[in-house]
């Protein structure tokens, strides 16, 4: 499993935790074992592989980094969807990008457009490519005008 494949897994849960009222540690200790893997691996190819201590890791920073953190991505994201309401943004869109938000602002160790390249990548299997663009469009904007000395 490589780190594309670990971030898409992160989308998946985090997109789970916006359906339930689990908390992030719950649906941790319930998604991300070998069972529950091989489960999902059926109809998931995502799911053949199971995360290497550091993926795991990972994943586990990043599903209880986004859920700790919702409020704040998810205003970011209202933010720079200039004349929408976040409830009328996708879902799966919002999810990819609250992920892609919180990798950009506290994973240092990857760069702002690695992580919106993987959001692009991995959007362009789940939505649309309107939503691709409107989702490229949002998280550009937010690095230029929160990063801007990175450009």
């Amino acid at each position: 499993m490589n780190r594309t494949t670990a971030r898409e897994i992160a989308m998946h849960l985090t997109f789970e935790l916006a359906f339930s009222d689990i908390k992030a540690e719950e649906l941790l200790e319930r998604e991300l074992n070998r069972e529950a893997f091989a489960k999902r691996a059926v109809d998931e190819p995502l799911y053949a592989e199971y995360p290497n201590e550091e993926q795991e890791k990972y994943i586990r920073s990043m599903v209880l980094g986004v859920a700790d953190h919702g409020a704040e991505l998810d205003g970011y994201i209202e933010k720079y969807a200039k004349g929408w309401r976040f409830s009328r943004i996708d879902r799966v869109a919002a999810a990819i990008m609250r992920v892609t938000m919180y990798e950009i602002l506290y994973r240092p160790d990857v760069p702002n457009k690695v992580a919106i390249n993987e959001a692009v990548e991995i959007a362009k299997g789940y939505v649309d490519e309107d939503v691709v663009k409107f989702m490229n469009g949002i998280l550009g904007s937010f690095v230029r005008a929160e990063f801007p000395e990175q450009e």
